[in-house]
């Protein structure tokens, strides 16, 4: 009798654990509850407002039109500077949430027999702000390389200037880190510098003047 008892009890035990492993099996590959994640209509609204134009992105657009520029470069800070030109035409697109310009001109280059010469230049600038990162955002790239140069900055409504900060690396192992300054000086001018961070000194590299076309 006792002996029969003790199958009976293990007999349930053994049934019991059977019935629970589906149930297990379940709750293993039910999908954890993230607590920190967003629902998905709040997710949505979200990325609704911070697709919202705003007053940066119509700072952007003040720039848009056409533009002569005058540019200094630099070569060595200790020699004087190299002087070109060109015209730059800047347009605005998706609504005004990014900023296209197209930089053509000439750029003074050092010649096969060292004699300066003038090279044909076109170059073209992406900015946007964006509202996540709560910065102004900037890509270049041009005729003189094959890399992108993107930047990222912030705005002084006092003294109308931006400001990027970004990292190139125009010859393999020269990461240099740049600093650019824009002044906007009023409606139809403004000015840029250009910094290079050598050997730990920032040093001027470029000046461009532009001025609207009427």
């Amino acid at each position: 009798m006792k002996r029969n008892t003790t199958i009976t009890y293990l007999a349930t035990l053994l049934a019991a654990a059977t019935l629970s492993l589906p149930s297990l099996a379940q709750d293993k590959e039910a999908p954890k509850k993230d607590d920190k994640k967003p629902a998905e209509a709040d997710m949505m609204a979200t990325m609704m407002e911070l697709a919202k134009l705003g007053e940066n992105h119509k700072l952007l657009a003040s720039g848009v039109g056409t533009w002569d520029y005058k540019v200094k470069f630099w070569m060595n800070p200790d020699n004087p500077p190299v002087e070109s030109g060109g015209t730059s035409v800047a347009r605005a697109l998706m609504d005004g949430r990014y900023v296209i310009t197209d930089h053509t001109g000439k750029m003074q280059m050092p010649g096969p027999d060292g004699a300066m010469m003038d090279a044909p230049f076109v170059g073209m600038s992406i900015e946007g702000y964006d509202n996540v990162k709560k910065k102004f955002v900037s890509s270049w790239i041009d005729n003189m390389g094959t890399g992108i140069m993107n930047s990222e900055g912030t705005y002084d409504p006092g003294s109308k200037t931006l400001t990027y900060f970004a990292e190139y690396e125009p010859m393999p192992g020269m990461k240099t880190k740049t600093r650019e300054v824009l002044k906007l000086t009023d409606k139809n001018h403004r000015t840029l510098e250009f910094f290079e961070d050598r050997g730990g000194k920032e040093v001027k590299t470029m000046e461009i003047g532009y001025t609207r076309k009427s």
